[in-house]
């Protein structure tokens, strides 16, 4: 499984990096926002995306609802992983499309969790 994991902290990507690979993924790419997040969905192979909400260029929810709107990526699972706690904020991000949503800061327990649900291996 290709993880593509967009943040614009190096540190949280690296995190979330080491966290996966734990959990046993370890293919995984980084894009600073959403625009070279894009650029690496095009590249192809890419079958789950982790994504902060707050990054220059392209922010999050702007990536989420332009993944939900590509006939070729429309169906990839997305888990947003953010400080953006707030319960509007949360029900923005799932009426955009994305399929979970992790609040930073957030431990390796609560990411496996969230991915084995996206990933419907509960």
């Amino acid at each position: 499984m290709k993880i593509l994991v967009v943040d614009d902290s190096s540190t949280m990507r690296r995190i979330i990096k080491n966290t996966l690979a734990r959990l046993g993924y370890k293919d995984v790419v980084e894009a600073e926002n959403g625009i070279e997040g894009l650029a690496k969905l095009k590249e192809g192979g890419i079958d789950l995306v982790l994504t902060d909400w707050n990054m220059p260029e392209m922010d999050g929810l702007t990536f989420v609802k332009t993944i939900r709107g590509s006939k070729s990526f429309a169906n990839i699972p997305i888990l947003m992983i953010t400080t953006m706690a707030a319960k509007e904020d949360i029900v923005e991000a799932l009426k955009s499309g994305v399929n979970n949503y992790i609040v930073k800061p957030f431990t390796p327990e609560t990411l496996k969790e969230k991915l084995n649900q996206v990933l419907g291996q509960q």
